[in-house]
């Protein structure tokens, strides 16, 4: 067993030191409360003198002060809080980015932003887990959110809620993301390039059927009425799956490849050189994201490049949402597609 050492008897108790207030920052920096919560909020509606505006800060650093965002909240009627439910599917760089200039930006409006990792819990019922932090807005990527969990949201007082997935949600903005054009982007290009016989990588990995089945039917889209054809190739994103299905690729009679993203791509391509498959003689490929790791390859894989809606719009939606909260949601079309014509192709 551990045992805890007692307080020594000569030795004194720590002293805990009061957490310090903004009346405490005004005392020090000269100046009234109202002036330091002006400051503190970087508050523009009042004219402070940069003089006045440094003396607080250097007492509010001084004694480690730091604004209590509850009392905050309490004085606004709301929070400031954006909850950002983690995605509950696997995403790549290029997605890592857009949320990373998202929370940049809103961040800059002000606004604090929490993710919240909801493993277990969907539609609905996460929805409520989400309410009990009383965020003033939802930002949910992927889908299963329905309209009853929006109203749960909004009546716990989130002022926004906002779907970025393949279809809008009653009562919330929705930034609709079509992969239907992404396949259908490779399809078009792979056909051009004089390919018939398109196989379309399926990932095994859960939850990426909301993209990957959007991805596939633009590639048949994009066959329909000519004498190609498209065969589906379900893959792990391990080596070992990679290196099977290339060891029997001949067999399949394929000409060409769309690998759902440029990670597949990449893995299945390294996977193909390795088995003699020349690319893109034998087998034309092409991948979707853009990732700078695509280019440095040889052959260099052609891609689909993917527009994202811009973290700044999107966080000015959701300021906007905020501040008016009785207005008709708002739907944008936001997810732009065009081939980048590589050598693998």
């Amino acid at each position: 067993m551990v045992q805890i050492p007692k307080q020594s008897a000569g030795r004194p108790a720590p002293v805990r030191r009061p957490v310090p207030t903004s009346a405490d920052v005004a005392r020090l920096a000269g100046v009234s409360r109202a002036t330091v919560s002006y400051v503190l909020n970087n508050t523009s509606a009042v004219r402070i003198s940069e003089p006045t505006r440094r003396r607080v800060r250097e007492a509010a650093e001084e004694l480690g002060y730091v604004p209590h965002a509850a009392a905050r909240s309490l004085r606004a009627g709301h929070s400031r809080m954006v909850l950002m439910p983690a995605p509950a599917v696997p995403v790549g760089p290029l997605y890592h980015r857009f949320f990373a200039e998202l929370q940049s930006e809103l961040g800059r409006l002000d606004y604090t932003v929490v993710q919240y990792g909801s493993v277990g819990l969907r539609g609905d019922e996460a929805a409520r887990a989400w309410a009990e932090l009383r965020p003033v807005a939802v930002l949910v990527p992927g889908s299963g959110l329905g309209p009853q969990g929006v109203a749960v949201l909004k009546r716990a007082g989130a002022r926004a809620v906002v779907t970025l997935g393949p279809e809008r949600v009653e009562g919330a903005h929705a930034l609709l993301m079509d992969h239907d054009r992404v396949g259908h982007c490779a399809g078009v290009h792979l056909l051009s390039r004089g390919r018939r016989r398109i196989g379309v990588v399926m990932p095994e990995e859960g939850g990426l059927e909301i993209f990957s089945r959007p991805r596939l039917d633009g590639v048949r889209r994009a066959l329909r009425d000519t004498d190609a054809m498209v065969a589906e190739l379900p893959l792990a994103y391990e080596e070992e799956a990679a290196a099977r299905l290339a060891g029997r690729w001949r067999s399949l009679g394929l000409d060409a490849v769309f690998g759902y993203n440029d990670e597949y791509a990449m893995l299945l391509m390294r996977a193909l050189q390795d088995e003699g498959v020349a690319v893109p003689d034998e087998t034309a490929v092409v991948g979707a994201d853009d990732l700078m790791l695509g280019r440095l390859l040889r052959p260099r894989l052609s891609t689909v490049h993917l527009d994202l809606p811009s973290g700044r719009d999107l966080a000015e939606l959701v300021d906007r949402a905020v501040r008016e909260p009785g207005a008709e949601p708002e739907t944008h079309e936001v997810l732009g597609a065009r081939v980048v014509h590589r050598a693998s192709s």
